[in-house]
């Protein structure tokens, strides 16, 4: 009888966690947060604000409003709005041309190469890695 509550004691546990993996879950754009971080992107955005701005206060809700352990990744949330705009796009008129600076294509606000090497000079070139190595991993934080 002993062995058998042993056995009780270990097993319970495992079977709710296997439940919780295994449970269904709500789709990524159909979250309350996708959807309230794509309404401040896309807002943002549309009115003239830039990416690292409007990309910042919608991470800073999606995180935040997540409920759970885990917070969402940076990545994540990309995605998330991404799906929220694709799934609803009448909800964000003119948004889809701001999808691509979430990952990574802000074409507008990026520096080209050589306006960087020219402006600095050949003497200085270890300050082209460290002043815009924080602008190319938008997802560091």
């Amino acid at each position: 009888m002993v062995r058998l509550r042993q056995r009780l004691v270990l097993l319970l546990p495992l079977a709710g966690l296997a439940g919780l993996i295994l449970a269904p879950t709500q789709a990524i754009a159909g979250t309350p947060e996708a959807a309230k971080g794509a309404k401040i992107y896309c807002f943002m955005r549309s009115s003239n604000n830039n990416h690292k701005v409007s990309w910042e206060a919608a991470y800073a809700l999606i995180k935040r409003q997540k409920s759970g352990m885990f917070k969402t990744s940076p990545e994540h949330a990309a995605v998330m709005i991404t799906e929220a705009v694709v799934e609803d796009p009448g909800s964000y008129p003119d948004c889809g041309q701001y999808l691509g600076d979430l990952f990574g294509d802000n074409k507008g606000s990026a520096k080209s190469l050589d306006s960087v090497l020219n402006s600095t000079g050949s003497s200085n070139s270890n300050s082209f890695n460290s002043s815009n190595s924080s602008d190319d991993d938008r997802y560091s934080y």
